[in-house]
């Protein structure tokens, strides 16, 4: 492999003066490699050049750490992660977070059960299943202190998604592009209903013109009513 995706990754990390060290930065690439070699067995992503992915896949999902940073132990869910982001590149770069990748396709969370295993990260697993039935399980719902979800939905659908496996207190933060303001002004209802209030919206561009982006912080401020998430496909269909 070129040096195109290393390179990439460490000047974008020095930009964003975001730590890294030998030891994270193997790991990165060897994550990256793996995404690579079975991208056509398990259609993880369309993104396959090497500088594209370090800057909008790596590098977007280490965008939280700009502005916030998992506290040791912190209890993180990835909904609807994929192929692994953000989830995995942020256990690479924050290792004492307990990680949970969350997936409803069986070929992607068969996937990561192998990434985690290459990868040798400890305190973390993923789990096949759709959001609207583990937010509903005691082991799951309102025990993270971080949920996480990228390109997922709409705001006012991925609140349904994500704020019932947040703890009170906790938080639910949405990677999105430039246009995520409006979506959170459609999302108030929804946002009211869950639980949620917005705390920031953090806007960024991506490095060597990776684009614009943003990521919107909902604290959980109280229980999620009981009576949600509703039933699987139900969010998306008719979203609050």
């Amino acid at each position: 492999m070129s040096n195109g995706f290393c390179d990439t990754l460490v000047n974008g990390l020095k930009e964003w003066n975001i730590a890294y060290d030998d030891r994270r930065l193997e790991h990165f690439v060897r994550y990256h490699r793996l995404v690579m070699e079975k991208n056509r067995e398990f259609n993880l992503t369309s993104i396959t050049e090497e500088t594209e992915s370090a800057v909008k896949h790596f590098l977007d999902s280490l965008s939280l750490l700009l502005f916030a940073r998992p506290e040791p132990g912190a209890r993180v869910i990835d909904v609807g992660t994929g192929a692994g982001f953000p989830g995995v590149a942020l256990k690479i770069a924050v290792p004492s977070i307990v990680l949970t990748l969350l997936d409803s396709s069986r070929k992607k969370v068969a996937f990561l059960e192998e990434a985690l295993a290459v990868l040798e990260l400890d305190q973390a697993a993923a789990v096949w299943g759709r959001a609207e039935e583990l937010g509903r399980q005691p082991r799951h719902r309102e025990r993270y202190d971080w949920v996480l979800a990228r390109g997922v939905a709409e705001v006012r659908v991925l609140a349904e998604y994500c704020l019932p496996f947040a703890a009170v207190g906790g938080c639910f933060v949405a990677y999105k592009g430039p246009g995520v303001k409006a979506e959170l002004a459609g999302a108030q209802q929804a946002l009211d209903v869950l639980g949620g209030s917005v705390e920031a919206v953090h806007e960024l561009s991506l490095p060597f013109g990776g684009g614009a982006r943003s990521l919107a912080v909902i604290r959980k401020i109280k229980a999620t009513p009981e009576c949600f998430p509703r039933r699987p496909g139900m969010p998306e269909k008719r979203p609050l």
